[in-house]
């Protein structure tokens, strides 16, 4: 048999290397090649988390660590798969051409499996503890959240832009809700913005697939750059993304929602979403305006310059004016915001790279603080309040010292990462002659630095007068401890930081 078919393949003509495929109605269908590997972490994510709702459904008794374990086994994966990307010598997109396989992804997603990590540890603390009462669908609930996070961050697509982004906000919606009436507000307030934005992005969208007719990333700055699109339609995508963008990354005007979410929400959520959904965000952003908008580059600028005054403005003068430390947190998250849009009004790579480093110090500072704020005051009503706070020192003087260093560095105070994450983005902005915003930043980091070091005062210099009793938990001690000592590594030597985003701050596309 095996003869015969060789001599058959012998007799058979050969193609003639001028032949034109055939076509029509009987041509063959071309096999698309699928490459899975760049969206594994995802995959990961995703199935981990609906493990963990069959095993909350249908086990009898479902236990904490049983779900701790189990998402941090999940995250672990995603992050571990993630790591392996990071000499990918793949395709530069797959699937069509909707993910980008680059190590800028890849950063992306440490930076949130990392996040997400400590938010389960420290939720299931808080319902160990009894002052949350325990869900087992948070952990699922925060296993999507990453999934649509890490989505969005890689996404090469506008329309997978807008399926991540919907994927994170729908379960940071119910996320927000899980701590009684109070959040229950927070998250009605959350999801009824957040539909509003979503809209408005998708109609980003729309204008954008009006203009040039895709919506994918590398067709859309080909067709721009080419001039063959709308121009105006072009602009006013433009002008509708960036809004929707804005909501998310909690960038002044469209931050209504920050204070309210951030002051009703449980710690545990709002220390993972304070870090995750910003990083996620600007990643999706720097790609959309430093990629698929970059023809626009000279019109988009001016927007962003006039959004990173706003927010550096209205963030530092509404934070001094906070009396609980949440709220405070809220607007520090706008005025932070600002100070990241700062660093991308420098043009391609100086304000990716100073932006990606911004973002990675605002994570370790913000969930660190947030970590020490589950832990002051639990006996008050108001346990976020500047009250809780006063003498701490004398009460606890390992979570005052941890509290104090988080909050040195978000006032941009050395040698602390923000002092470095500052000097950053300011030198990327003068770089492009962008002198008078920086001006503005730096008097506006005056003023917050005055309102962090407000509560600092108190933990110092005041005598406690309302019943608290802080906790003396060793893990929660121990995250906060593991953070402080980044903040502070990393302000000294910056450099084992810069290294990693130098590599990472190419986009594929």
């Amino acid at each position: 048999m095996i003869g015969v078919l060789h001599l058959l393949a012998q007799a058979a003509p050969s193609p003639s290397p001028f032949a034109v495929p055939p076509t029509g109605p009987d041509a063959p269908i071309p096999t698309p090649v699928l490459v899975f590997q760049p969206v594994i972490p995802e995959l990961i994510l995703c199935g981990v988390a609906i493990v963990g709702m069959l095993y909350e459904a249908f086990a009898r008794r479902s236990s904490r660590i049983g779900h701790l374990v189990l998402a941090l086994a999940g995250l672990a994966g995603a992050g571990v798969a993630a790591l392996m990307l990071w000499n990918w010598s793949g395709d530069a997109t797959v699937l069509g051409d909707s993910i980008a396989a680059d190590r800028f992804t890849v950063v992306a997603t440490v930076v949130l499996v990392v996040a997400a990590a400590f938010g389960v540890i420290h939720y299931t603390h808080e319902t160990g503890r009894g002052r949350l009462a325990f869900r087992g669908e948070f952990y699922p609930l925060v296993l999507f959240a990453t999934a649509g996070m890490v989505l969005i961050a890689a996404a090469n697509d506008l329309i997978v832009v807008f399926i991540a982004l919907e994927i994170l906000s729908l379960s940071l919606y119910v996320l927000t809700g899980l701590g009684g009436a109070r959040s229950n507000e927070a998250a009605m307030k959350y999801f009824l913005l957040g539909a509003f934005s979503s809209a408005l992005f998708l109609y980003g969208v729309a204008m954008a697939y009006g203009s040039t007719g895709t919506t994918k990333i590398p067709d859309i700055v080909s067709a721009l750059g080419g001039q063959t699109g709308n121009q105006a339609l072009a602009l006013l995508a433009m002008g509708l993304l960036v809004i929707g963008f804005g909501f998310k990354i909690a960038a002044a005007p469209f931050h209504m929602w920050t204070p309210d979410v951030y002051q009703g929400a449980p710690v545990p959520v709002v220390a993972f979403m304070s870090a995750g959904t910003k990083v996620a965000a600007f990643f999706a952003l720097i790609r959309v305006l430093d990629v698929a908008l970059q023809p626009l580059t000279t019109t988009w600028t001016p927007v962003i310059y006039a959004l990173s005054i706003v927010s550096v403005v209205l963030g530092s003068v509404f934070m001094a004016a906070q009396r609980d430390v949440k709220r405070l947190l809220g607007y520090s998250a706008v005025a932070h915001a600002g100070f990241i849009l700062a660093g991308l009004t420098a043009p391609n790579m100086i304000g990716i790279r100073a932006a990606m480093f911004y973002l990675i110090a605002y994570s370790v500072m913000t969930v660190g603080a947030f970590g020490i704020v589950m832990l002051v005051g639990v006996r008050t009503d108001e346990p976020s309040s500047y009250d809780s706070y006063d003498g701490l020192s004398e009460r606890s003087p390992g979570l005052a010292a941890l509290l104090t260093i988080f909050l040195l560095s978000l006032a941009g105070i050395p040698p602390t990462v923000g002092f470095i994450a500052k000097l950053t983005v300011f030198g990327a902005a003068i770089g492009a002659g962008n002198w008078p915003l920086v001006v503005v930043c730096v008097l506006t980091s005056v003023i917050a630095a005055y309102a962090y070091l407000r509560v600092v005062v108190r933990m110092y210099f005041r005598a406690p007068h309302v019943a608290v009793d802080d906790d003396r938990s060793i893990v929660p001690q121990i995250a906060g401890l593991v953070l402080a000592v980044a903040v502070v590594v990393l302000g000294v030597f910056p450099r084992l930081l810069s290294s990693v985003i130098e590599s990472a701050s190419i986009l594929k596309w």
